[in-house]
């Protein structure tokens, strides 16, 4: 972008960004991220280089990057626009994460900027992801929440996007509902949305060629609505290349029942978040389901995911699944791939 003659105001570049013209001013007097140019007059004028710049800086706060070190980042941004060097903000940190952070930035020091395919993730990092992502969150800011969640499923891949920040964000939400008289309903509804969009464009497409391993159902047992893990799943089963037929929420048993015999599942997958929604009858129906043609009929494990089947008894044909995403991929992709239950260990 080629700067302008005469730019635009600082209310004009405010309503732009979403942000008051407060924020801008407070960029521009802490940070140093004001216009390039200065005009003559009372009032600030803004070019094309230099909204660029503050979407840079409005995009990188809304994802938890300290303000200092997202215009640092902001600064750039211009700079290479305008082919120049750029300044440093006036309230700059020693340490500059933002580097790793940003796209296409030739880093002096390789070791802070560390590649996808070998990053090492530190657990500090990821709880200050946590809490980017439920600021953003009580804060309503979809647009926000969405820059998150795709960086982080980009960046630290699904199983450790899941494990050490969505499914942790997702409890502290819904323990502050639960703790407020229902209060923040509408923050647990706009995050779940938000996540479940961000799991459905992490999910690689892949074609079904004939002869592949028969598909994985995954379905929410009736009356239980809580379909986010079994979305995760299913992500991560499709990247791995598994065949999956997800059923979703609330699914009726007769339907269930119905779509295993159609199928022809290696494996249900049947989720339960409380005891009061786990049917150990159920499973044990399902796990009873026998498809194929006649003199080879078989039917599928089932395994019991989710909190709500703890302590309830375990049908024959059935098992309880791991906690945690990595190992039910594991799995889950083994007894889609024809092997018995007594091989997973």
């Amino acid at each position: 972008m080629s700067g302008t003659t005469h730019g635009i105001t600082t209310g004009a570049v405010a309503r732009l960004l979403g942000v008051s013209p407060a924020t801008v001013r407070s960029w521009e007097q802490r940070y140093g991220i004001g216009p390039a140019e200065r005009a003559e007059g009372r009032h600030r004028r803004w070019s094309a280089d230099d909204v660029s710049m503050l979407e840079e800086m409005r995009r990188l706060t809304a994802t938890g990057v300290p303000p200092s070190e997202a215009a640092h980042a902001a600064l750039r941004v211009r700079s290479e626009a305008a082919g120049v060097s750029p300044g440093a903000p006036t309230e700059r940190s020693d340490r500059q994460a933002t580097d790793a952070r940003t796209p296409g930035r030739q880093d002096a020091e390789p070791a802070a900027r560390p590649g996808r395919a070998e990053s090492r993730v530190r657990r500090g990092d990821l709880g200050q992801e946590v809490r980017a992502l439920s600021r953003a969150a009580m804060r309503l800011e979809g647009p926000a929440m969405e820059v998150l969640l795709q960086r982080l499923l980009t960046e630290h891949g699904l199983v450790v996007a899941w494990e050490e920040v969505i499914a942790p964000t997702l409890r502290a939400v819904g323990s502050k509902w639960a703790a407020s008289d229902d209060r923040f309903v509408e923050v647990e509804h706009l995050l779940s949305w938000q996540v479940s969009a961000a799991l459905r464009r992490a999910t690689v497409r892949r074609s079904e060629v004939s002869g592949a391993a028969s598909p994985v159902v995954l379905a929410c047992v009736p009356r239980e609505r809580h379909t986010l893990s079994l979305e995760a799943l299913a992500a991560g089963l499709t990247e791995r290349g598994e065949l999956v037929r997800m059923l979703g929420a609330d699914v009726p048993a007769e339907t269930l029942d119905a779509a295993v015999r159609r199928i022809g599942p290696a494996a249900v997958v049947l989720w339960a978040q409380t005891g009061l929604t786990a049917d150990a009858s159920l499973a044990g129906r399902i796990a009873d389901t026998a498809f194929g043609v006649r003199g080879a009929r078989t039917a599928p494990h089932v395994l019991l995911a989710g909190p709500g089947w703890l302590g309830q008894p375990i049908a024959p044909g059935a098992s309880t699944g791991p906690s945690g995403l990595r190992e039910a991929l594991d799995v889950v992709c083994r007894l889609g791939q024809g092997h018995s239950p007594a091989a997973l260990g």
